[in-house]
């Protein structure tokens, strides 16, 4: 059995600067590096790295950060038999720049993760009936973005939703496919309509997400910690104070070590918490997939804070 990810494969030019630029400002870098990302990519990788059976479905473009890409995703253990070298298009690009708090910003070029398409959701339906769960983001068409969750659902496949980039309106038809959704803060207060800054209006977004057909609405809150909400409960899992470096990937590191948790056989309470130690390691390093923990590390950690998982003694 194993886990598919559906979704985009960027290369992330990252730069520092001491303040991010406010608009018509030029501000003076610090560094710049290239680093393999996209949220689909990253979330792949994330799960790889932590023992998971991964396979990565998506497109890039038939150039050299394509072929960049996928030897990265190889080298993370990630199963690359179903990403399409696209020779129409480039392959897509995130510009980054991050300042001295961890704080940043983010422009996406699509290139070929917005002609993913119909044949796409075909490699993906392949793979589907040796799957336990499939992950989605919003960095590829919309529109495919739902008939992949249609087609995971069609063949009882859990699906996790992550709601980044943060749109307003999702289509009501996508809610009740979704299994697990996972938006922070800012993605929640998009998606619901109005400000999500704290515990209460995080529980108050949660509600909204299950009231649109969700079976758990899960609301990432940075250092104020996670909200869980399913019908039958509702639950908060405090961050893990780290210091913070960057916090590109750190939602994508969540997502993984939730999902891991997940197919491993954990409770939700449990993968919730794998979820924010995931999210808080990767928040230590620069970059995004150069950032994802291995399993070596992410044990260790776990172990130094008084968390156990599936493989010592139950929580």
């Amino acid at each position: 059995m194993s886990i598919i990810v559906f979704g985009s494969i960027n290369i992330d030019l990252v730069a520092t600067t001491p303040q991010l630029p406010i608009a018509c400002e030029t501000v003076l870098g610090e560094s710049f590096c290239k680093i393999p990302g996209g949220k689909g990519a990253n979330q792949a990788v994330a799960l790889a790295r932590l023992g998971i059976p991964t396979h990565m479905v998506g497109r890039v473009g038939a150039d050299n950060c394509g072929a960049e890409l996928v030897q990265n995703l190889q080298i993370a253990g990630v199963q690359t038999d179903n990403i399409f070298i696209d020779e129409t298009v480039s392959s897509g690009v995130a510009i980054i720049t991050i300042d001295h708090d961890g704080e940043n910003q983010i422009v996406v070029i699509t290139g070929a993760n917005g002609r993913v398409n119909q044949e796409d959701i075909k490699r993906l339906a392949h793979l589907l009936p040796t799957a336990t769960a499939l992950l989605l983001q919003l960095e590829i068409p919309l529109n495919t973005v739902v008939a992949a969750a249609q087609a995971a659902k069609d063949a009882n496949i859990q699906i996790i939703l992550d709601p980044a980039p943060a749109q307003a309106n999702l289509p009501d038809e996508l809610y009740p496919l979704v299994d697990i959704i996972t938006p922070n803060e800012v993605e929640a207060g998009q998606l619901v309509g109005f400000t999500v800054d704290d515990e209460e209006s995080a529980i108050k977004a949660a509600k909204v997400l299950l009231q649109r057909g969700v079976k758990c609405a899960i609301v990432k809150l940075g250092a104020k910690g996670v909200i869980c909400a399913t019908a039958e409960t509702t639950f908060s899992v405090p961050a893990f104070p780290v210091h913070t470096v960057d916090t590109v990937a750190a939602g994508d590191a969540f997502n993984g070590g939730l999902a891991a948790a997940l197919f491993t056989g954990l409770s939700l309470h449990q993968s919730v918490v794998w979820g924010a130690a995931a999210g808080a390691l990767a928040a230590t390093k620069l970059g995004a997939q150069t950032s994802l923990p291995d399993r070596l590390a992410f044990d260790s950690f776990l172990k130094v804070r008084g968390v156990e998982n599936k493989f010592g003694v139950a929580e």
